[in-house]
C-alpha cells in the first residue's frame, strides 16, 4: 500500500466512525445516557476534525481524498454499525474500531518514515497517542 492509499483509508475509517459515534449518540439508553451520550458527541467531533486533518495532509502531498459515503465504504477497513442497542455493545465496538484504526495507523507511520515524510509520521503518531487514551478510558468503562 502507498502513502496516498493509507491516507485514504484512514479517512474512510474515520469517517465511518463518525457515522456510527453519530448513531450511538442518538441511540444510546440506560442509566449512563447523559455520560455516553456526551461521549459519543466529544468523539465524533473529534473523528470530523480528523477527517480533515487527513484530508488536507493528502491534499498538501498531492494526493485526492476520496469524499463520498460510496467511496468510503469501499475504501474502508471498518464494518458499519451493527445495530448494537446496548450501551456496552456500543463501547466494545468502539474499543475493536480504535484499535483497528490504531493497527493502520502504525502502518501508516512506518509508510510515511519510509517516505522521509515528516509530518505525515508526526500526524499518524498523534493519532495514535489520542486512541490509546480512548482505548483505555473505554475499556475501563467496560471494567477490562
Amino acid at each position: 500500500m502507498n502513502l496516498q492509499t493509507a491516507l485514504n483509508v484512514q479517512i474512510s475509517n474515520w469517517s465511518i466512525l463518525y457515522t456510527k459515534l453519530h448513531r450511538f449518540h442518538w441511540y444510546v439508553k440506560g442509566p449512563l445516557f447523559f455520560t455516553l451520550h456526551e461521549k459519543f458527541e466529544e468523539l465524533y467531533n473529534e473523528a470530523a476534525l480528523t477527517v480533515d486533518e487527513i484530508a488536507e495532509r493528502l491534499l498538501a502531498i498531492g494526493g485526492q481524498p476520496v469524499a463520498t459515503m460510496k467511496e468510503y465504504l469501499e475504501t474502508a477497513t471498518l464494518a458499519e454499525t451493527n445495530n448494537e442497542a446496548k450501551a456496552s455493545d456500543m463501547v466494545s465496538t468502539l474499543v475493536s474500531d480504535y484499535r483497528a484504526i490504531k493497527e493502520q495507523l502504525i502502518e501508516l507511520a512506518s509508510l510515511a518514515e519510509e517516505n522521509n515524510d515528516v509530518i505525515t509520521n508526526d500526524l499518524a503518531v498523534g493519532l495514535i497517542e489520542k486512541i490509546d487514551t480512548h482505548v483505555w478510558m473505554l475499556t475501563a468503562y467496560l471494567g477490562e
